[in-house]
């Protein structure tokens, strides 16, 4: 069983806050009738004998909040079912992986994103959404992290890169068969952040960064995975940014494929 959770944080975000108000706009989109259910497999995310929608945590301040995330994740992995989370900022990301680390092995971890999120400590935060993939890697929750889309490397990312040996993708080399060539094996957590797609399919993110990737190559991506994914989170949705309510359909078709992958 796949259980959908929205995840409405954005407290660690900077420049803009709005993702918070995501999830929902997620869900407005897929149920519109401008589109259908079904992942281009026929997977249908509407069967509630394969997912459920368990709805929005109510997340409490910067005190609680990732005790809150850990422990609510935690019970559905205690369930047995897998969770697809619909963020809410990036840093959310940090305890559903520690949640994770309590009933699985560490994953490769398949990032799509403009940036590598690998700061120490950004802005005074070691806890921002531009740091959870540090945190996450130095406490050993992931066994590898691929990066898709990566375009925006400082010569700080750059060390991290090289201490936690990242394997990136950047934006201006990105294609399929390099992807496939790293062999990315299960099992596999995925985490979509929707600025790692060009703004001229995803204009709803705070951070504009172009030169990026299209729907298509993350949908084909996300379909080349062979598995098991256990998991997989869509984060980084502004809708006050948005236009047209693009970006929202935009996330809902990954939620489908991400939903089939898991399904698989």
């Amino acid at each position: 069983m796949i259980s959908i959770i929205g995840i409405p944080l954005d407290y660690n975000s900077s420049h803009e806050q709005g993702p918070s108000e995501a999830p929902d706009k997620i869900r407005a989109a897929l149920s519109s009738g401008s589109m259908n259910t079904c992942a281009e497999n026929l997977f249908d995310v509407s069967d509630p004998e394969r997912v459920e929608d368990l709805g929005n945590m109510v997340i409490g301040g910067p005190d609680d909040g990732f005790a809150q995330i850990e422990g609510f994740v935690d019970g559905v992995l205690e369930r047995g079912h897998q969770p697809l989370i619909l963020g809410g900022d990036h840093s959310i990301t940090w305890p559903v992986l520690k949640a994770f680390s309590a009933h699985h092995e560490p994953p490769t971890i398949v990032h799509f994103d403009a940036h590598p999120d690998l700061y120490d400590n950004f802005e005074d935060n070691p806890w921002s959404h531009a740091s959870p993939f540090a945190r996450i890697m130095e406490a050993g929750l992931a066994s590898r992290l691929v990066q898709v889309g990566i375009r925006t490397i400082n010569p700080h990312q750059q060390e991290q890169i090289y201490r936690f040996g990242v394997d990136v993708i950047e934006a201006r080399h990105f294609d399929l068969a390099t992807f496939k060539s790293l062999k990315v094996t299960g099992p596999v957590y995925i985490s979509v952040d929707l600025d790692g797609l060009d703004p001229a399919y995803a204009p709803g993110v705070s951070h504009f960064e172009p030169g990026g990737l299209s729907t298509r190559d993350v949908l084909s991506v996300i379909q080349s995975i062979k598995g098991p994914v256990i998991g997989a989170d869509i984060v980084e949705y502004n809708p006050r940014k948005d236009v047209n309510d693009m970006t929202s359909y935009v996330a809902a078709k990954i939620l489908k494929e991400l939903a089939a992958v898991m399904g698989g």
